[in-house]
């Protein structure tokens, strides 16, 4: 038997940031994101050595132990080690398990595309298919979150593990005690297809420690800074700005609540941007865009690109000349999937 999964990597449209508390605790959050068709994938082979091996062919690292009920987090995989953990203590209490788990993900890591937590929802739906774990969507995404956020005590929001266990185009809501309402947008097709074909994400060619940028989003706000509150609640209103504008076609708005999001995120924390980021949204602007933002904490990674579909090629040649790369992209409709082969 083998048992394999994988999850949709994101987009953050809008209001990213708002989803990480303290924020989100007392002001309440939303965010406006959409799944990619570009993903992280998870193998889980059972074993009969007794032992528990993880293997990363993307990042080349690898670990194992002997079975045991908690493993130690600290060094390579704390992702892979920590969801063992948990779910040894939460669904297998005394039960021992033996087994081989593989992952690689489209995207690395620091990208922008929440490719860390997407990744944690791919290996948990993987053991949910295995384990026959009793877990709807917003558990799924819940448990996920509690690993990261609080075993793990990652710093980050929450809008990734939903949008890989949903999928498709979500508004959604974040309030205290980890409130979360997914609201799925029912948007016509023509406007995906008009957002699609407009759409070029470029890699910068460096990824970035988004848990660095959000803590000192986290410690701004929980000082109330005011400039970083000021920004934070930019994102929130073009969050619901942009909804608005993706469900009536109006292209104008949303590359405004694009453009207008990013000068929001530089408030927030002074490692956002960084000259090197605008220059090169800079060189888009001149080639044909008409928004673009840094997608995910910022610092570096993919940034999201809308322009006239009709531009689309001269910009996409004009970043191709660049130390970057380009990404042309799909959105998804569907979440977190897997599937049980039998030999």
């Amino acid at each position: 038997m083998i048992v394999r999964s994988r999850a949709p990597l994101r987009l953050g449209l809008a209001g990213g940031g708002t989803d990480v508390s303290p924020y989100c605790d007392e002001f309440g959050g939303c965010v406006l994101n959409v799944t990619i068709d570009r993903y992280a994938y998870c193998t889980i082979e059972p074993t009969l050595d007794g032992r528990v091996e993880f293997v990363a062919c993307d990042r080349k690292e690898h670990f194992s132990s002997p079975s045991v009920p908690e493993l130690d987090v600290s060094g390579p995989l704390p992702l892979h080690r920590g969801l063992y953990n948990r779910i040894m203590r939460d669904f297998c209490r005394g039960r021992k398990l033996s087994f081989r788990m593989t992952t690689y993900s489209d995207a690395p890591a620091g990208s922008g595309l929440g490719s860390s937590s997407t990744m944690m929802v791919a290996m948990l739906r993987a053991y949910v298919e295995w384990l026959r774990l009793p877990l709807d969507e917003y558990e799924l995404a819940d448990l996920a979150c509690r690993v990261e956020r609080g075993d793990l005590r990652l710093a980050g929001g929450m809008q990734d593990q939903y949008a890989a266990t949903f999928g498709g185009l979500n508004f959604m809501e974040f309030g205290g005690a980890s409130r979360v309402v997914v609201n799925p947008l029912r948007v016509r097709r023509w406007i995906r297809n008009e957002l699609e074909n407009s759409l070029v994400l470029y890699y910068t060619g460096t990824s970035r420690d988004s848990a660095a940028i959000i803590g000192e989003q986290i410690r701004n706000a929980g000082a109330r800074d005011a400039r970083t509150l000021e920004g934070m609640h930019e994102l929130k209103r073009s969050a619901r700005e942009m909804k608005r504008a993706v469900l009536q076609g109006d292209f104008r708005g949303v590359t405004d609540c694009l453009n207008a999001g990013w000068e929001a995120k530089k408030k927030t924390s002074g490692v956002v941007s960084n000259p090197a980021l605008e220059a090169v949204r800079a060189l888009v602007m001149r080639h044909g865009g008409r928004a673009a933002k840094i997608s995910g904490a910022g610092g570096g990674g993919f940034m999201m690109v809308l322009c006239d579909p009709k531009d689309r090629c001269e910009l996409v040649d004009c970043l191709r000349r660049t130390e970057g790369s380009v990404m042309l992209t799909s959105f998804t409709e569907k979440g977190a999937q897997a599937w049980t082969l039998y030999h």
